[in-house]
């Protein structure tokens, strides 16, 4: 008994450091936000004297935050939405499709996550110049649905086989389609995998830098994170602005991942009782 209450208390010991570990730049980020460009070469660790909330003001009129966060939401959910129900479809079908053929294709999708993107991005640009979606939010959005849906059908087309055939049978006996079949019954069922999808996307299509860069030409269609990066100079930096601006750009991702963590734990509880 004493030994495992000695092992439990070193393992929270243990997690209690990787936390403080992973939050600290999380820290640093919010205390030096409030800073002066002064306070933060003189100090970084210190606190701030004052609350100073001028460099938010100062973001949301010089970089037309709010612009930038409905010009990222729209790629964002454009790419979610794509990446889900392709995803989502094709991996169901290649699931309760065996063969040789459906074997292939899902290799082709695995395959297709093993190449960098930084060896495509040319040819990818250039693409999408010639097809005419270059420098527009639902293209890029396109573009994201082509890059992640790998992924998505992956872990789709795993979760699908731990699901009993005979619920479709049932339901096909019922008179239902093979679409109302996947709609009513299937997809239903894969909600912590989906729910697992959306925050991994998430986090990337929010916070993503080198594509948004690549293909947005026009000022106005800017994300958060092109807008933020204006204010990197040549030979001088905004660091307190920049800090700002980071920390109001994630707190949306925050507030998502939140929430749908829930549902995952929830989703995972539901199918250890069923």
């Amino acid at each position: 008994m004493r030994e495992n209450r000695l092992a439990s208390i070193s393992i929270n010991i243990l997690l209690t450091v990787f936390a403080a570990i992973s939050f600290f730049p999380i820290y640093m980020a919010i205390v030096n936000s409030f800073k002066s460009q002064g306070e933060i070469f003189s100090s970084v660790l210190s606190l701030p004297t004052t609350l100073n909330f001028d460099n938010y003001i100062s973001v949301f009129g010089e970089l037309n935050l709010l612009g930038s966060a409905l010009n990222t939401l729209i790629v964002t959910v454009i790419g979610l939405g794509g990446i889900v129900i392709c995803g989502s479809l094709a991996g169901y079908k290649l699931a309760r499709t065996p063969g040789k053929l459906s074997t292939i294709i899902f290799i082709l999708f695995i395959a297709s996550m093993l190449v960098p993107f930084h060896s495509i991005m040319i040819t990818l640009s250039q693409m999408a110049k010639g097809i005419g979606i270059q420098g527009s939010l639902p293209g890029l959005g396109l573009i994201y649905i082509g890059l992640g849906v790998n992924m998505a059908v992956f872990l789709y087309h795993g979760f699908v086989k731990s699901i009993p055939l005979e619920l479709e049978e049932a339901a096909k006996i019922d008179g239902c389609s093979d679409l109302q079949i996947f709609i009513q019954i299937i997809f239903p069922l894969l909600k912590p995998i989906t729910a697992t999808i959306l925050i991994l996307n998430v986090l990337w299509l929010w916070n993503d830098f080198l594509l948004p860069l690549i293909m947005l030409t026009d000022v106005n269609n800017y994300t958060l994170m092109l807008s933020i990066n204006m204010l990197f100079g040549q030979y001088t930096s905004d660091w307190p602005k920049i800090l700002a601006a980071l920390v109001l750009t994630a707190l949306p991702v925050i507030a998502f991942y939140a929430f749908f963590q829930k549902h995952i734990l929830a989703g995972i509880s539901e199918g250890a009782i069923k």
